[in-house]
């Protein structure tokens, strides 16, 4: 599934060719995604400008000028597809075509279907059942060393299965969550009640400093991920310990191996040696 990185990398993609333009003409071309589109989608866009685009954990904020929030979410394979016009024939899993005034066409598609959308308005939109018990931006200014202590203070889970919980930090992934951690010397299998002081003053820096370095790289592409003009991302090619068992622990100085356990049913990628 999309993280952060990958969320942002469309998002950034998107606002040179979506703020400011007017979509005219919005295609609804099936009426469900991971649950029913809402009615009266196609006639509450049609005709409305873009005013900003936000991201909101792994979710993408459409604002538009009349106060209607559009919500999306990738959902597993989703992508989103930019051409300077709508292709004579289209995908059979576009989804969703947005043609905007100046005839560019943005097209979601989505061939597993676990992807959503929803609409909302300006003032109800953070109080939104998918929004409302989220925990804070990893890269705002919410976010912080004794924030996050706060967070884990007296939980008995694991670090990584707390910083996976979205209403302790939102927008987090197995990949970045492995990342921050090697990064960080924090061991995943640590308690997060046992992680404070500079123990997490480091996890914060490491977070912030993983999810920057993806951004920039486009995030990762491992299966379905691409960039809206149709790039792969490249911060797989940068990872420490994902996806590298049995690889020497890239940290100068250890001689360690990076060594795959699984936790709550998924993959963890750390180095025994130098992650305490």
């Amino acid at each position: 599934m999309p993280e952060l990185p990958e969320v942002e990398t469309v998002r950034r993609g998107l606002v040179p060719v979506l703020e400011g333009r007017v979509l005219a003409k919005v295609e609804q071309r099936r009426p469900d995604l991971r649950w029913p589109i809402p009615r009266g989608f196609v006639k509450r866009l049609t005709g409305h400008r873009v005013e900003r685009l936000e991201r909101r954990a792994k979710y993408l904020l459409w604002h538009m000028d009349d106060g209607t929030v559009m919500m999306l979410h990738l959902g597993m394979s989703g992508r989103i597809q930019i051409s300077e016009k709508r292709p004579a024939t289209l995908d059979k899993h576009d989804h969703l075509v947005f043609t905007t005034d100046d005839g560019t066409t943005v097209r979601f598609n989505d061939a597993r279907r676990f992807g959503m959308v929803d609409l909302a308005t300006a003032g109800t939109i953070n109080q939104h059942k998918l929004l409302a018990g989220l925990g804070p931006e990893p890269l705002g200014n919410a976010f912080s060393g004794p924030m996050l202590a706060a967070a884990f203070d007296g939980r008995r889970s694991p670090v990584k299965a707390a910083l996976l919980d979205q209403r302790v930090v939102c927008g987090l992934g197995n990949i970045y969550v492995c990342e921050a951690l090697h990064m960080s010397g924090i061991s995943p299998l640590r308690l997060a009640a046992n992680v404070k002081g500079k123990r997490t003053e480091r996890l914060t820096t490491a977070i912030r400093d993983v999810l920057t370095t993806a951004i920039e790289a486009g995030g990762s592409s491992l299966r379905d991920h691409q960039q809206v003009n149709g790039e792969l991302g490249y911060f797989q090619h940068n990872f420490r310990v994902y996806d590298r068992e049995d690889a020497p622990c890239p940290r100068d100085g250890c001689s360690g191996t990076v060594r795959r356990i699984v936790q709550s049913g998924r993959s963890t990628f750390y180095c025994p040696s130098c992650q305490r």
